[in-house]
């Protein structure tokens, strides 16, 4: 079996390790290629240990709730390099008026599910307030697709939509929600408003249950790492690869069908012919290398839209911030007009991210909402972001250590019709038998969600042997 994988992130790496797996398991010969544009592997994936702080470019954690990154973590001998946060700080901030005011306790993303905290809230006027609380009223939607900001508006409102649910979803997005699908971010919150009416009654009545044991198994948090920071996931699957199967530095120009064959052409090195390719690339890359394999699957995949982002990784000494940092970090509304969409309190969310005495802070500028932060140069962002830190948290001392990361179109924006749009690209790819895609711009953004569409995409290429 000769399969060429074109990708070397972290579902690349995945769909490669998994294919390895597969053909030990069986006992069948696997020759395996791996191709990859840049001269190192893990796509937005990079770990640097610098001065005692450990910085993440970019995911510094993965969730337990989803298990297919846990999973194979335990399969690679990761498990006892796992940890997960410190929930005695697993509170969040909203930054907003000037203040850091504490997302209330028991607030589920968009809804609470406590009153008394609620009530009693500073993030919410009452009007606010009184307009969520219609929620408990309101009759059930028409169904279907709808963008996120138009379901909270509907639900709870304006104020609900500005001062959280917003600012909370660029968290993880970095989107604008009137542009992103209900159905394929949180379909969870479709499926409440059909069982139950109200989000609240939903919300509610989920937190009453007791917790089922999940394939996480109760001794992880809600999001888990390794000790010595993602790379560490990188750096294991690479290892477990057969020798001088990873080509770095090359960039693939086009895949061909070649009678019953796929030919891959690299600019570097010519063409690799394989009975089966998965390409593991951000959805915009796959459409150029699909554009004479495919028009219309070209096309289709780039209707797909991404956003660009970049982290700031700032390093400070403990006493140089007067904050009690008591929770895991703050999250920014846009209509404050800020550069920062979110900041981690990294050493605070994970132990050995910072020297003893000293902080580790991530700040996240750019996305959907403000892409013209991201034209600014390193030292520029570094400024901007450390006045807003000032103003936020009251820090005055400039940091001993600061990193910029920039990732360019690398978040798939999933607009409204989104699953729409993936259903009819999977059902093109299904009728090239050999291709097979793979990564966040489909199913599911987060690290989680890539092993899966990896393995998945493995399995399938595997299958036909």
């Amino acid at each position: 079996m000769r399969l060429v994988v074109v990708g070397g992130g972290i579902a690349g790496l995945a769909a490669a390790h998994r294919a390895v797996e597969i053909s030990r398991e069986r006992g069948t010969p696997l020759d395996l290629t791996l191709v990859e544009a840049r001269d190192r592997l893990g796509g937005t994936i990079e770990t640097e240990s610098a001065g005692g702080f450990l910085v993440e470019a970019g995911p510094d954690s993965f969730l337990s709730e989803k298990p297919w990154a846990l999973a194979l973590c335990r399969r690679i001998g990761l498990e006892n390099r796992l940890v997960g946060t410190d929930d005695r700080f697993r509170r969040v901030f909203v930054w907003f008026g000037g203040r850091l005011h504490p997302v209330p306790d028991g607030f589920q993303l968009l809804a609470p599910t406590r009153l008394t905290p609620f009530a009693t809230s500073t993030l919410f006027s009452w009007p606010g307030k009184l307009r969520m609380a219609f929620d408990l009223i309101l009759p059930r939607g028409g169904g279907g697709d709808e963008s996120l900001g138009a379901f909270v508006r509907r639900r709870l409102g304006r104020e609900a939509l500005e001062r959280i649910a917003q600012p909370l979803v660029a968290g993880i997005y970095t989107a604008d929600p009137d542009e992103l699908s209900l159905l394929a971010t949180m379909p969870r919150f479709v499926e409440l408003e059909r069982r139950h009416r109200s989000l609240i009654i939903g919300l509610w009545k989920a937190s009453r249950q007791a917790p089922a044991t999940g394939t996480s198994g109760a001794r992880w948090s809600l999001f888990v790492s390794l000790a010595g920071g993602m790379g560490e996931l990188i750096a294991a699957l690479a290892s477990r690869l057969p020798p001088d199967a990873v080509r770095l530095k090359q960039r693939v120009g086009g895949i061909e069908r070649r009678g019953s064959l796929w030919r891959v052409t690299t600019e570097e090195t010519g063409s690799i012919d394989a009975d089966a390719v998965i390409v593991a690339t951000e959805s915009h890359a796959a459409s150029r290398l699909l554009r004479y394999v495919d028009p219309p699957l070209a096309t289709l995949l780039q209707v797909i839209p991404y956003a660009s982002s970049a982290t700031v990784s700032l390093g400070y000494r403990r006493a140089d911030i007067p904050h009690p940092l008591d929770g895991f970090g703050f999250v920014v509304p846009r209509a404050e007009g800020r550069d920062l969409l979110a900041c981690t309190f990294s050493s605070v969310k994970f132990p050995g991210r910072a020297p003893e005495r000293h902080v580790l802070m991530r700040g996240f500028v750019g996305g959907a909402l403000n892409a013209a932060a991201l034209e600014r140069d390193d030292r520029e962002i570094v400024d901007r972001v450390c006045r807003e830190l000032r103003e936020a948290l009251g820090i005055t001392a400039a940091p001993i250590l600061s990193r910029v990361s920039r990732h360019p179109a690398s978040m798939p924006q999933y607009a409204v019709g989104h699953l729409t749009t993936v259903e009819t690209i999977e059902r093109r790819v299904a009728a090239a038998p050999g291709l097979f895609l793979a990564g966040g711009g489909y199913r599911g953004v987060g690290i989680a969600d890539c092993v899966r569409s990896a393995e998945s995409a493995a399995d399938s290429a595997l299958a036909r042997r």
